[in-house]
């Protein structure tokens, strides 16, 4: 690979907790043009461009298992610093004040909110919603709010994304909610950003074309800040 074709593929460090889906990530980074690298070092995490924080399981084993390794200062240095960073599913809650999800447990409190639990309701043609939702939801922007400037730059309103979850984030500023979707009578907070720090519940690798759109947008934003 010529000098050239390497600044122009920015390193994304994954961070490797046990709880991810972690080659799907690396896949879609390598088709949007970067070179990923799947991690649990801090070294590898403070070099690297931007930082990947997927994720799939219980938020207080992930919360533990982040700080056995000796991560939670550091991706929480990284946020802080302006560093591009993604959390994906569980890493978006992660981010979050706290969950009571199988008890109460602390999160990073990069983001103000609690992570709490789906509440079952009744959906289309009177259906009971199931839980965990599993499936394909439309992503709208709040009221009054766009995408532009954001990871979600370039999607159409009403996109798709592929979520799988049972838990969602109330986020307490609702200036930080980026995209909404529905369940039931309620829209629940689909993606979250912060400057350069972004997140989403649903799970962009695994929406196809238009999920690959956010990690293109994801080296963008890496770009632009060289």
């Amino acid at each position: 690979m010529s000098a050239v074709e390497k600044a122009s593929r920015p390193r994304v460090a994954i961070v490797n907790f046990g709880m991810g889906n972690l080659f799907s990530v690396r896949q879609a980074c390598l088709r949007a043009g970067l070179e990923p690298s799947i991690t649990s070092k801090k070294a590898e995490l403070l070099e690297a461009d931007g930082v990947i924080l997927p994720g799939v399981g219980a938020f207080g084993r992930a919360m533990e298992t982040l700080r056995e390794q000796g991560l939670v200062s550091v991706l929480k240095d990284l946020a802080a610093a302006g560093r591009p960073f993604m959390g994906i599913c569980l890493g978006l809650q992660l981010l979050f004040d706290e969950s009571i999800e199988f008890g109460r447990h602390e999160g990073m409190a990069i983001f103000a909110g609690q992570v709490v639990r789906l509440e079952p309701g009744i959906g289309p043609a009177g259906r009971p919603l199931k839980i965990p939702e599993i499936g394909w939801k439309p992503l709208r922007p709040p009221s009054g709010r766009g995408w532009d400037g954001s990871l979600l730059e370039g999607l159409p309103e009403g996109a798709h994304m592929y979520f799988v979850h049972s838990f969602h984030a109330l986020a307490a500023k609702s200036e930080s909610v980026l995209a909404i979707t529905p369940f039931g009578d309620m829209n629940y907070c689909a993606a979250v950003q912060q400057g350069r720090l972004f997140a989403c519940q649903f799970h962009p690798e695994r929406s196809g074309p238009v999920g690959l759109k956010v990690y293109e947008n994801f080296r963008k934003m890496i770009l632009s800040g060289r």
